[in-house]
């Protein structure tokens, strides 16, 4: 592990590498095609992704250190599967054998959209093997903090497992007052090293829709433009932004989180899916973490795309090392699959630091900040309250009633604090079960940077 506190070097003990792979005992039974297919296409796609993405940044992944990090302790019906299936890596993308009667699964990368799992059964050809000019980190200005030791403890801290135990930290990257004050990095990582965000990127499917709102070409109160709502008498039509921004659809979701495996690794397009479930409570009523309703969300304002696509977004915010993926279709899939570096998490939450503002131009609507901290409507039970597409600390003890945070699984956490100035990042690929605690983390950051 390398960790760089400016105005500081603090050397410690670097974690040691394995290949070792956890997760639950084999199955008894052998898993049917329709697991095997989905074990297949998430090898393929992870994969892809990590190695196109880190190479399109200038990077260098290997497969050893994808499998010993986001291949390791996953979903426990795939894990064991995934581990035993080989993987073909070309200058196009990648395809994993899962099956003697089909095709291998492919994912193909294209310029600018990263990787893309392709259909059960697909044969054609595709993938990009040209590499984008690799465009260079814009930086950021150096500072320290007051008491660099102990900033540095919180930052072992978190990469020893101090914030939960079997934790894996990869990144941690913390800016306060606009200057970089404490990087560190896993073997095997570093500032150009894209990760999954996993529902990091709801966060930014909300700040894509507030800089469409900004342009004036949505309303967050109306109900969403989704065709297969329109036949009249169909109740979903009310649904409005807002509503989906805020997990309060009222739609059905079978499972905590709503796991939607089969538009992920399964090759199945949002359009072709994610409008078919029914209401199951009224509108506004009802808090339901769901990808579905992200997925709506950006499904709605996909017009807007054809101008402004969310990659001319990130470039505008100095993130370009940033792919926002999609599905085969070209449906962007803005609840999970988007890859990025703890660098340009970092440029994200200080785009709200500044209330939307980027070298003195909107690029939010103002108050779009509060608007997005406000608790409105049904919460969550737990540790964190719910905004619109951001977790709050709204009742956590230590913290600023302003801070709120973007989450996703395996433990990846853009915390933001504007009263404070701070922005902390904390990448990770923590195993199924294995849970990083963001609250006592922060809780300790502050502290150390007060």
């Amino acid at each position: 592990m390398r960790i760089l506190i400016l105005a500081a070097t603090l050397a410690l003990a670097a974690p040691t590498a394995t290949l070792a792979q956890t997760g639950s005992a084999p199955a008894s039974a052998p898993a049917s095609p329709a697991v095997r297919a989905m074990a297949a296409g998430y090898k393929a796609l992870t994969v892809c992704s990590a190695l196109k993405n880190a190479e399109a940044a200038g990077a260098t992944r290997t497969l050893e250190s994808i499998e010993a990090n986001e291949l390791t302790g996953i979903y426990p019906e795939l894990d064991g599967l995934v581990r035993a299936m080989p993987v073909e890596v070309s200058a196009g993308g990648a395809s994993v054998a899962w099956d003697d009667l089909m095709p291998p699964r492919q994912a193909l990368w294209a310029p600018g959209r990263g990787c893309e799992i392709m259909p059960v059964g697909w044969t054609g050809e595709g993938g990009a093997a040209a590499r984008p000019p690799v465009r260079p980190d814009p930086g950021f200005t150096a500072g320290a903090p007051s008491d660099p030791a102990a900033v540095a403890a919180v930052v072992e801290r978190a990469f020893g497992g101090g914030y939960g135990a079997g934790t894996n930290t990869t990144a941690i990257v913390i800016l306060q007052n606009d200057r970089l004050v404490a990087e560190a990095y896993a073997d095997g990582f570093g500032p150009d090293t894209p990760q999954r965000t996993w529902s990091v990127a709801k966060s930014l499917a909300g700040t894509v829709i507030g800089a469409a709102i900004q342009r004036g070409e949505l309303d967050v109160n109306a109900p969403v433009a989704i065709a297969d709502w329109s036949r009249p008498g169909d109740p979903r039509a009310a649904i409005t932004l807002d509503q989906l921004m805020r997990m309060a659809s009222g739609l059905t979701s079978d499972t905590a989180g709503n796991r939607t495996d089969a538009l992920y690794f399964g090759g199945v397009g949002v359009d072709e899916q994610v409008t078919t479930w029914p209401l199951i409570a009224a509108p506004g009523t009802r808090f339901r973490y769901a990808n579905n309703d992200s997925l709506l969300a950006i499904l709605a304002i996909a017009p807007t795309f054809a101008d402004y696509p969310p990659a001319a977004l990130f470039e505008r915010l100095g993130m370009y090392d940033t792919w926002a993926e999609t599905d085969w279709r070209g449906n962007y899939m803005l609840s999970s699959q988007v890859w990025s570096t703890a660098r340009d998490l970092a440029r994200f939450g200080r785009l709200y630091l500044n209330d939307g503002m980027v070298d003195g131009e909107r690029v939010l609507p103002e108050g779009w900040r509060a608007y997005v901290s406000r608790p409105s409507g049904p919460q969550p039970a737990g540790a964190q309250g719910y905004g619109a597409t951001f977790w709050l600390f709204n009742t956590s003890e230590g913290i600023p009633a302003d801070a709120i945070s973007a989450n996703g699984n395996r433990g990846q956490y853009v915390i933001i604090v504007p009263s404070r100035g701070i922005v902390l990042v904390r990448r990770g690929e923590d195993p199924a079960g294995k849970p990083f605690d963001p609250v006592a983390f922060t809780r300790e950051a502050l502290a150390a940077l007060d």
